[in-house]
């Protein structure tokens, strides 16, 4: 029974994938650069002919100084069927780069280098029984590994992410916003062991997505003419330090108690906006969501979040005898907050 719920996640996997596009990858990566040098750099939820991650470490390998680049995929793709003469079938298996060389000449390496070197003998290609990133076999190479990054598959996010911790891996991965208030993730970023990346151009993530699934999506998110699904939930979350993390919030607004309400079930005021944060209140407040976007652990603590996010997470701020778990102003449901309060500055 446990084979078969393993390979219908696999399968499940198989059908989220979505192809973060290489000018998002290169925005996001840039910010990391000097993390990269001597490291081996693993991308196991990729498969080389498909992966843009794949494809921006390898035209990248030298000038990031990488040691090794390793990825994996659950199934190969048609093209990687088609070029693969050492097994033409479609099959998991991986790829693994110690050099790169400017095949061409032209003093670069480009996205044609790439494609040459997936089908010399400079990598190293081999089948894989399982692709899935929790095979032994995929295991072995995440110990091998220093810095994973990818975009796993949303609805493994969870289990993913667990997995990079045990491991105790650095990562540079992408995932939906809503899993900041998730039980596994939620613990994670209220203890600043991992954080969001510096995210998506004006907050919107565009993805391709196999041609299949275009039917799943309402008009205006997918683009039938470019492959594209549109998301704007989507973050990049990270445990790389980085600049981003340590930029203060600038805070302008005075604390009043008409503009900043107490909620009925929780020990805390209210912050409709994180831009609206008061800079002269030292107690609990209730923040959206999108507050740990701007998260400086030098500037704030995080408290916890509302029960409806996870039981016990309130750090003792909810008023148990409400029987309800969302936060309430004057008996008006708000939406999820996170609890939050300012260190001394």
């Amino acid at each position: 029974m446990a084979g078969n719920e393993n390979l219908n996640k696999a399968n499940k996997a198989k059908n989220d994938e979505f192809y973060t596009q290489l000018s998002d990858i290169e925005n996001e990566l840039s910010h990391y650069r000097a993390h990269f040098h001597g490291k081996v750099v693993l991308c196991n939820c990729d498969d080389p002919y498909e992966s843009n991650f794949f494809k921006y470490f390898a035209m990248n390998f030298n000038f990031l100084g990488l040691k090794k680049l390793i990825a994996t995929c659950y199934d190969s793709s048609p093209i990687a069927g088609e070029q693969l003469s050492i097994f033409p079938e479609r099959h998991p298996y991986k790829v693994e780069i110690t050099e790169v060389v400017d095949e061409n000449g032209d003093g670069a390496i480009d996205l044609a280098d790439v494609e040459y070197l997936l089908k010399s003998k400079r990598n190293t290609i081999k089948k894989l029984k399982s692709g899935d990133f929790r095979s032994a076999e995929c295991v072995k190479l995440l110990k091998q590994a220093d810095i994973v990054a990818t975009n796993p598959p949303f609805s493994l996010f969870r289990e993913y992410v667990s997995q990079l911790i045990e491991y105790d891996k650095k990562f540079i991965i992408i995932g939906n916003q809503n899993a900041i208030t998730y039980k596994e993730i939620f613990p994670l970023l209220k203890d600043n062991k991992m954080w969001l990346g510096y995210g998506f151009h004006a907050g919107n993530a565009y993805f391709r997505i196999v041609e299949k699934n275009g039917n799943q999506y309402a008009n205006g998110v997918y683009n039938s003419e470019t492959g594209l699904v549109k998301f704007r939930n989507c973050v990049w979350f990270t445990n790389v330090d980085i600049d981003k993390r340590h930029e203060h919030l600038l805070l302008y607004k005075q604390y009043t108690p008409e503009e900043y309400p107490r909620y009925d079930n929780y020990d805390a005021i209210n912050v409709d906006k994180v831009s609206e944060i008061p800079m002269d209140y030292d107690g609990v407040m209730g923040v959206p969501i999108t507050f740990i976007d701007k998260y400086n652990p030098e500037q704030f603590e995080i408290l916890g979040c509302t029960e409806s996010e996870g039981k016990g997470f309130s750090n003792g701020l909810w008023k148990e005898e409400s029987k309800v778990a969302q936060p309430l102003i004057n008996r008006q449901r708000v939406y999820k907050r996170i609890f939050i309060r300012k260190k001394e500055s």
